[in-house]
């Protein structure tokens, strides 16, 4: 690669979980720290940063095509970054098959980021793809800009080893941030503008630390400590395993106000035989009884999951168990994927892998059942009064979006502004959002 003059303006494109939606938002800062602007809309960017995500298939092949785009799209030839997990997982062959990539850094790297493309400039190609996870936030510049709603990474990494993922090779085992490194994280998110924060992590209430007394706590003691940052006022976290639920985090949900009533918690599988097959170490039955304590503390809470159809040597019957179970639960809002061989993970190999045409079928009927209890839920919502995150303005002159305490999208007209709580009743309901009517204060 020849020496070229260093970038003046940067986008990132950030793909998959909202875990590489809080790593582009901090590589961004680190960019602009750096003193390159974020590119205007519609403009080409001197530097384009690809975070990707491996958890798909064609993952990596879907990043070649993005670079080619990129290479050919007009005669700039931008410098490109490839960060994330199908650069920790693919790094050498990502400088070996594309010429075009200057830099290559793994998610627990990208701290270094801005030497990597100094390295770039000079015309030797850069990859990093360690994982000092810890070491990565202590270098990360302090939070100054913040949306109404604002993710906070707590933990990383995974110790679960579930046959179908590879987020234990890509993110590394779990490892907790420290707590009063978070607890300034946040003030300084709420200082910035957050009114709410999404707690993240692959496992995030396998988070673990102490408090500035040296206590022991677990992921419900950071929630109540941030519960007590006045001008916060929602708390939310995902992605949860159910191994990992504690009876304080279930009762959390009952005597926090601050913590909203959502709870997205994975089942993959209603089948107790392709639970173990997947490695999940919970079976059905104990899915349920978990959330049974939750909604014993918080009766609103609203349930979401995630699912797989087609593990290898999914049956019939098997696919039955987890539509009864969906049946069961009457999910809020769900995520359903159609199983991907992941390279290097022990389902890969099995046998009896799933036809395509089965595995489709399957997705489309798992799908309208959770469609349609999500339509449920959003008509049992209708006529309640609830406060409103007004994020964005809508479509429509004097529109304005925003989340009900459930994480409904929710649209309304009337006086308010973006990052204001607006009191709202929930008035007619659509698969996905719900409309509603501004509650006008009475009069003194």
């Amino acid at each position: 690669m020849h020496t070229r003059e260093s970038p003046g303006t940067f986008r990132v494109k950030s793909f998959g979980c909202q875990m590489n939606v809080y790593d582009g938002e901090r590589m961004a800062e680190l960019l602009t720290e750096k003193g390159i602007a974020p590119a205007p809309e519609g403009e080409e960017a001197d530097l384009v940063v690809l975070n990707t995500c491996h958890i798909r298939e064609k993952a990596a092949e879907k990043v070649y095509s993005d670079i080619g785009r990129l290479w050919k799209a007009d005669g700039s030839k931008p410098l490109i970054a490839v960060a994330g997990c199908v650069a920790q997982a693919e790094g050498e062959e990502i400088m070996a098959r594309a010429p075009a990539v200057g830099v290559v850094v793994g998610p627990q790297a990208y701290h270094r980021l801005p030497e990597l493309i100094d390295r770039a400039v000079r015309g030797d190609r850069a990859t990093d793809t360690e994982m000092p996870a810890n070491a990565k936030f202590a270098a990360l510049p302090a939070r100054r800009r913040a949306g109404p709603s604002a993710f906070l990474t707590v933990q990383e990494g995974c110790d679960k080893f579930c046959t179908y993922c590879v987020v234990p090779y890509t993110r590394g085992a779990e490892i907790s941030r420290p707590f009063r490194d978070l607890r300034a994280e946040a003030e300084r998110l709420v200082e910035a503008g957050a009114r709410e924060i999404t707690l993240l992590g692959q496992n995030v209430n396998a988070w673990r630390g102490e408090d500035g007394k040296g206590r022991a706590l677990g992921l419900d003691g950071l929630i109540r400590d941030l519960a007590k940052l006045p001008d916060l006022h929602r708390i939310r976290y995902t992605t949860s395993h159910p191994n990992d639920v504690t009876e304080g985090l279930v009762a959390a949900h009952g005597e926090v106000d601050k913590l909203m009533p959502y709870l997205h918690l994975p089942v993959q599988s209603g089948s107790n035989r392709v639970l173990k097959a997947m490695n999940r170490s919970h079976t059905a039955e104990s899915y349920l009884r978990t959330l049974d304590r939750f909604r014993a503390a918080r009766p609103d809470i609203a349930i979401s999951g995630d699912f797989i159809v087609g593990f290898p040597g999914e049956s019939e019957a098997d696919f039955q168990a987890t539509l009864q179970l969906v049946d069961t639960v009457g999910y809020a809002h769900a995520f359903s994927f159609k199983y991907s061989a992941r390279p290097g993970t022990p389902a890969a190999v099995m046998d009896g892998q799933v036809g395509r045409e089965v595995m489709e079928e399957r997705l489309q009927r798992l799908q309208g059942a959770l469609n349609r209890d999500q339509l449920a839920f959003n008509q049992a919502s209708v006529g309640r009064r609830c406060a409103v995150l007004v994020e964005r303005h809508g479509k429509k002159p004097g529109q304005w979006l925003g989340k009900s305490p459930w994480l409904q999208s929710v649209f309304f007209e009337g006086e308010s502004a973006i990052g204001e709580l607006a009191e709202v009743t929930l008035s007619t309901a659509g698969p996905n959002s719900l409309a509603a009517e501004l509650c006008v204060p009475a009069a003194a």
